[in-house]
C-alpha cells in the first residue's frame, strides 16, 4: 500500500510522521508530499530519508491514501485529483468540511457512517474536534440544548511562523508579523477573518462542524475563538445545557469511559488539564467539572487538546486506520 503526506515539511505534516510511527500505520511506500519550493529535500521518517516529491508526481503513483495538510486551496484544487485516481483524501483543511456530499469525520463519534465511495474526508477544526469527542458520551445519555464555548487556543494553530513571532518577540528581537497585533503578553480575540455577523471564521467553524458532526441541527452553539501566548495545546472553557438533568458523579464515569478521554478532575490537588502536560499527547483531557448554579441543566467544563495531534495528525491518521480495519481501502 502506498501512503502520502501531502504538506509533508508543515507543523501539522511533521506531526502526522510522529503519529504514523507511534501507531505503526502499515504501508508498503510512503511518499512524501509537498509544494514545488520544497521538493529534494530530505525528511528523515524512522530513521530512514525519504525525497520530497511534488504533487503531480503523488498522483500519478496513484497511492491508496492521501493525508492532507497542506491548506485550503491546496486541498481544492488537488483532493479530487488523487481522487480521481482512486485515492482515498483525508483532509485537514477546511476546504471540504461544510460540503454536503463530504463526510466530517472524528472517528470516535461517527466513523460507522463512512463507505467505499468517500473518497474525500473531511477531517474538522481542531477545537471542534476536542470539544465535540468530550461531549459525545453526555449527549449520548442526557441530550445537548445549547452550548457556549470560549477558546483559549495556542500559536501552534497558526503555524510555524505564528511560533517564529512569539518566540522573536519573547527574545526582544525584531519579529515578521504574522498576527496584526504582538501576541506575547498578549491575548487576541481573533482568529481567522471577521464575518458580516461579527463573528470570526474561527467561530462559525465550531458552530456549524459540531452540528454537522452530530448530525443534530436543533444544538444551539455559540463561540468566542481566542488566541494566547501558549503552545502544546488548546483550552476550552464549555458551559453545555442539556435536555435532561445530570449527576455528576455519573457525568465523571461517561467521561472517565468514553475512549480518547482523559478526566482530570480534583481540584483541591491542583489537578486539571493544561497545554503544557497534554503537549504532544493524542487524548482529550477534560477538568473542572461543575453544575452551572445560575441555570438548570447545565454543565461547566474544562477541554484541553493537544492541536496538533488529536485536533489535526492523530484524528486523520486515526480515520486511516478506521478505514483500513473496516476494509474501506
Amino acid at each position: 500500500m502506498k501512503l502520502a503526506v501531502v504538506g509533508a515539511t508543515g507543523l501539522v505534516g511533521s506531526e502526522i510522521l510522529e503519529v504514523l510511527a507511534e501507531h505503526n500505520f502499515p504501508f508498503d511506500e510512503l511518499l512524501l508530499v509537498a509544494s514545488e519550493r520544497s521538493v529534494g529535500k530530505q525528511i528523515d521518517y524512522k530513521g530512514k530519508p525519504y525525497t520530497v516529491i511534488g504533487l503531480e508526481e503523488a498522483v500519478s503513483l496513484k497511492p491508496e491514501v492521501a493525508i492532507f495538510s497542506a491548506g485550503g486551496s491546496t486541498s481544492t484544487e488537488w483532493a479530487p485529483k488523487f481522487a480521481e485516481v482512486g485515492t482515498i483524501v483525508i483532509d485537514n483543511s477546511s476546504a471540504w468540511r461544510m460540503d454536503p456530499t463530504k463526510k466530517l469525520i472524528v472517528p470516535e463519534i461517527n466513523a460507522k457512517e463512512l463507505t467505499k465511495e468517500d473518497k474525500i474526508i473531511a477531517n474538522p477544526n481542531c477545537s471542534t474536534i476536542q470539544m465535540v469527542l468530550a461531549l459525545e458520551p453526555l449527549r449520548n445519555r442526557y441530550g445537548i440544548k445549547r452550548i457556549v464555548v470560549s477558546t483559549y487556543q495556542s500559536v501552534t494553530g497558526t503555524g510555524k511562523a505564528a511560533v517564529d513571532q512569539m518566540m522573536a518577540e519573547r527574545a526582544g528581537e525584531k519579529a515578521d508579523m504574522v498576527y496584526p497585533h504582538k501576541i506575547d503578553m498578549n491575548v487576541l480575540p481573533h482568529i481567522d477573518v471577521f464575518q458580516e455577523n461579527g463573528y470570526t471564521k474561527e467561530e462559525m467553524k465550531m458552530i456549524k462542524e459540531t452540528k454537522k458532526i452530530f448530525s443534530d441541527d436543533t444544538i444551539q452553539v455559540t463561540a468566542t475563538t481566542v488566541r494566547i501566548p501558549t503552545m502544546g495545546g488548546h483550552s476550552e472553557a464549555v458551559n453545555v445545557e442539556f435536555k435532561e438533568d445530570f449527576d455528576l458523579a455519573e457525568v465523571r464515569e461517561l467521561l472517565a469511559a468514553a475512549p480518547g478521554v482523559i478526566v482530570q478532575d480534583d481540584p483541591a490537588n491542583f489537578i486539571y488539564p493544561m497545554p503544557i502536560t497534554a503537549h504532544k499527547k493524542d487524548e482529550v483531557f477534560v477538568g473542572r467539572l461543575r453544575r452551572d448554579e445560575s441555570q438548570a441543566n447545565t454543565l461547566n467544563m474544562w477541554i484541553v487538546a493537544d492541536n496538533l495531534r488529536k485536533g489535526a495528525a492523530t484524528n486523520a491518521v486515526q480515520i486511516a486506520e478506521y478505514a483500513l480495519a473496516n476494509g474501506l481501502i
